[in-house]
């Protein structure tokens, strides 16, 4: 497969940037052809229509489903990239449809994709409400595994800007976790076949983003849709939509969950999911949480009329403001960020903070300032 000619041609332009819901995509299922079965399978807390997409008449029945943290929904552009594939004439679009039956769910909790959250409308996490299945969401969600049967699972969701590949300095543009069906965190037939996709996936993402594809942590918790799907004897994947190098809005990101569901795929009509790739799973590196999306080295500050060196940390925060996301960038760290990266930094080479004696950054204040005479920050980035 053309990875990148495929996600040229089907990607859907309606579709942009982090903040998606139910009134962007509703448009773009009545597009798709005869081949798909679109219904509302079930409401909201707030009564919003949760919407389910079948299509195909495969042996192989895939679960998927995507925002089911209402401000993640990269996974859910990608879907409809893949819709959009499904949805034309080409020869690879009738092999997957006589390959696989797909079931997908866009966006399981529409009321958080509204408001931007990760929680429900009663502020629930949904991901850790699969034991108690508390909410109406996390109810249909099993309904229709418990209905469906599927063959395998696929958890979609994004992660943070925070995690690195590894203790590198290169981002989880995408990770991947086999999720543990017990507290040994044992590897039975089901997990194996977890984890043989995702040995495939990674083999075919390194061609594109090499060194940028993490590992989860596979501690378990019954809780997580996961762990309970694994343990309930199905193989279930999650990916994990992260921050490729100057791509906050995810579209770099999107393209690469878009190759992924096509290797995964193509793993398992291949009958790869029989391999054992454990030891390849495994060198995957796991994710570590030492990134900031902002790193100011080197920077002299006036404290108790002595001169100091500090490097201090900022991140975005996410908010949403007339149906768009802004990025707001804050300090979030003074020092004691010696193993720490920056997907932007700064060496200002001991140039003064604020040019104003006794004025130091301020964890929780917005990163505007000024160092030196002419290195202005504005929104965490340097304007000269």
């Amino acid at each position: 497969m053309n990875f990148n000619n495929l996600f040229d041609t089907y990607k859907e332009e309606n579709l942009f940037g982090r903040y998606v819901t139910n009134k962007h995509i509703e448009p773009l299922l009545k597009k798709l052809n005869t081949d798909f079965e679109v219904s509302v399978s079930g409401k909201s807390v707030m009564e919003k229509p949760i919407y389910t997409i079948k299509v195909g008449t495969g042996k192989f029945k895939i679960y998927m489903w995507s925002q089911m943290h209402g401000n993640e929904a990269t996974t859910t552009k990608a879907l409809f990239d893949f819709f959009n594939l499904l949805n034309s004439d080409s020869e690879l679009a009738t092999d997957l449809k006589k390959s696989f039956t797909f079931l997908c769910i866009p966006i399981l909790n529409p009321d958080g994709a509204e408001a931007y959250t990760r929680v429900n409308a009663n502020e629930v996490d949904l991901n850790r409400d699969s034991l108690d299945l508390t909410q109406s969401e996390s109810k249909l969600l099993r309904k229709i595994f418990e209905e469906f049967q599927p063959d395998f699972c696929f958890n979609l969701h994004d992660q943070r800007t925070i995690f690195a590949a590894g203790n590198t300095n290169n981002p989880a543009t995408v990770s991947f976790l086999a999720p543990s069906y017990n507290e040994e965190r044992e590897i039975n037939e089901v997990r194996q076949k977890a984890i043989n996709v995702i040995a495939a996936m990674n083999t075919d993402l390194q061609k594109h983003i090499p060194n940028q594809v993490g590992r989860f942590d596979d501690s378990f918790n019954i809780n997580c849709i996961g762990d309970m799907f694994q343990s309930l004897g199905v193989p279930t994947i999650l990916f994990e939509a992260g921050h490729f190098q100057d791509d906050y809005q995810r579209e770099t990101t999107r393209k690469m969950i878009f190759i992924s569901y096509l290797s995964a795929l193509r793993a398992v009509s291949e009958n790869r999911i029989l391999d054992n790739k454990t030891l390849d799973y495994f060198n995957i590196p796991q994710n570590k949480s030492i990134f900031y999306d902002f790193l100011y080295k080197n920077v002299k500050v006036i404290l108790d009329n002595a001169e100091k060196s500090i490097t201090f940390a900022a991140h975005y925060n996410e908010i949403l403001l007339n149906e768009t996301i802004a990025f707001k960038a804050t300090i979030r760290q003074i020092d004691g960020l010696e193993d720490n990266f920056g997907h932007y930094t700064y060496d200002f080479q001991n140039q003064l903070f604020e040019n104003q004696v006794g004025v130091l950054p301020q964890v929780d204040s917005e990163a505007n300032f000024i160092i030196g005479m002419h290195n202005k920050i504005v929104n965490g980035l340097l304007k000269k």
